[in-house]
């Protein structure tokens, strides 16, 4: 009778150390995978920022060429924009920033021409390009208080 309140008694401890041990490994399972979920968001982030800063620079190579610098007041120097809802962080905020490197005569028009380039009259047109695009972290328990991520991309674009 004795040996069997101790079987009894053995297979409970048992049963009890094997519960906690069971907890602790689907506890170390979970933590694992939630971190496993916000890398893989910070990564999809900075990579749809990064396509973002792509898109824009041959959005600003496009609309250089496609406008008149010559005296018509038309040069374009920035170029903002917003995808979906960027103060709340659902979004991205892309700021554009265009200089312009070459002879003066080729930019009439725009004021931020990068003036101690060596250049003679027959250099090309040259533009620098940098774009920021900016997004708050969405595995932020606050997201619209979040600091913003800044990516920036710069380019030298011959035009």
């Amino acid at each position: 009778m004795m040996l069997q309140k101790q079987r009894e008694a053995f297979s409970m401890i048992t049963a009890i150390f094997l519960i906690v041990i069971m907890a602790s490994i689907t506890g170390l399972v979970m933590s694992t995978a939630g971190k496993i979920v916000q890398e893989t968001t910070s990564q999809y982030q900075k990579e749809q920022a990064v396509l973002w800063a792509k898109s824009y620079t041959e959005y600003a190579v496009m609309s250089v060429m496609s406008n008149d610098r010559n005296g018509t007041g038309n040069c374009i120097e920035t170029i903002t924009g917003d995808i979906d809802d960027p103060e709340n962080g659902q979004g991205y905020r892309i700021d554009t920033r265009i200089s312009f490197i070459g002879n003066v005569e080729q930019v009439n028009s725009c004021t931020n021409v990068l003036s101690n380039a060596v250049v003679t009259t027959q250099s090309p047109l040259n533009i620098l390009v940098d774009v920021y695009v900016s997004y708050r972290d969405f595995n932020d328990p606050d997201v619209s208080t979040a600091p913003w991520i800044v990516y920036h991309r710069r380019s030298l674009q011959k035009i």
